[in-house]
């Protein structure tokens, strides 16, 4: 019997600042999600729980399998913990097997010892304690994460393959590329929804605009793209990512008609754009154009704009970041009850901006710390002709 055939301890982690995005997440598909720990989040579920977690997780970075968890302050200790873990139930003998290790604030520290002693004790336990015995790696390749943290350490196996970012449809990278994860959780920590306009000013390769789209349609990430469970051998992995995707096909809102647009100064950039839309198969759902953030305006009100301007270190030096989000915020003061979420790593901002915001969260954009600031316009009135307000508008945007 192997360890998929039953319910299992199942992992989603998350970028710093994103967990309570992806807790949000994990409870709207039915799961019972713990509190974050260390960026992961743990969750209980069957293989079809792998393959809809994989398929439908707009903000995970990956999704693993729980093999064991001990403590451990010695490579001894790690060796004869790992050993004792049956791993006939959780690997085929002729797996290829790849052994990844982190180390945080933990006795054990030497990152490649690690690896080797956790890839050797694996051995051993396939081979029925020989420890002069060579595994024949000619089958699946299965990956396993041996995260220490604190003196503790988890051995988890990694069901997705590449990152949850790669959606299966940016094969180009324009200048300072933004993970469609991320891009996703900054549309989902905004107060937008479908019925609403939806801009990003500053729109580059365009991947906020179409993780707005797919998040407005109800098309899910992992639609175009394979992952690491569907070839392990010892589990029917290709079947439960065929319903998944199948339930993800029925869920999508394909005659729901957006009013999301991009705007960029670059031609390139913004024909990159178009050419991402097309390739998530998402063409007609965004309106992207070649312009000047400063030209900007809109026919309607109480929409929302989401955006990652550039920032100083990346691309334009300080004198104009200050031009330009001092021209950012007068052209914003413009817009009828608009409401902006801005992700950026200028401690100035908000001067230069000239507005405070209403809520500064931080997140991190590969590992540069940014700001995520919220400027709340007024809200739509509801259908009893009262309005929602902040938090309460932001809870009940769905």
């Amino acid at each position: 019997m192997s360890i998929f055939d039953g319910d299992m301890r199942l992992c989603a982690t998350a970028a710093s600042g994103v967990e309570a995005v992806l807790k949000r997440e994990l409870s709207e598909l039915g799961f019972a999600p713990s509190p974050a720990e260390n960026g992961k989040i743990f969750f209980d579920g069957g293989l079809d729980d792998v393959a809809r977690a994989n398929v439908f997780l707009r903000t995970a970075n990956k999704i693993y399998v729980e093999a064991a968890r001990f403590a451990c302050r010695t490579f001894d200790e790690l060796f004869e913990k790992t050993r004792a873990v049956d791993w006939t139930k959780i690997l085929p003998r002729d797996a290829r097997i790849t052994v990844d290790a982190r180390s945080v604030k933990s006795a054990l520290f030497g990152v490649s010892a690690v690896q080797s002693i956790t890839k050797k004790a694996i051995a051993v336990s396939l081979c029925g304690g020989n420890k002069n015995a060579v595994l024949p790696e000619t089958g699946a390749e299965y990956r396993i994460l041996a995260s220490i943290y604190a003196d503790t350490c988890l051995l988890l196996i990694d069901t997705t393959g590449t990152a949850l970012h790669k959606r299966g449809w940016r094969s180009l990278v324009g200048a300072a590329p933004l993970k469609e994860t991320l891009a996703a959780a900054m549309v989902l920590l905004s107060v937008w929804r479908s019925d609403r306009a939806f801009c990003d000013m500053f729109c580059g390769s365009g991947t906020i605009c179409i993780e707005a789209a797919a998040i407005g349609l109800s098309r899910a990430p992992g639609l175009l793209r394979d992952f690491a469970f569907s070839s392990f051998s010892n589990a029917d992995g290709a079947a439960a990512l065929e319903r998944a995707k199948e339930e993800a096909r029925q869920k999508e809102k394909r005659d729901l008609k957006l009013r999301i647009c991009g705007f960029g100064v670059s031609p390139d950039a913004v024909s990159l754009a178009r050419f991402h839309l097309k390739a998530a198969g998402l063409e007609g759902a965004v309106h992207f154009q070649v312009g000047d953030m400063r030209n900007f305006s809109s026919r309607f009100a109480h929409g929302v704009a989401v955006t990652n301007p550039p920032y100083g270190e990346r691309l334009c030096d300080r004198k104009e970041l200050k031009n330009l989000y001092r021209d950012f915020g007068n052209m914003f003061g413009r817009l009828d009850e608009w409401s902006l979420f801005v992700l950026t790593a200028c401690d100035r901002f908000e001067e230069w901006f000239g507005r405070r915001a209403d809520r500064v969260r931080k997140l991190y954009n590969s590992e540069l710390e940014c700001g995520f600031y919220s400027f709340l316009g007024k809200p739509p009135r509801t259908k009893s002709g009262l309005r929602l307000n902040g938090e309460a508008y932001a809870q009940n945007k769905k």
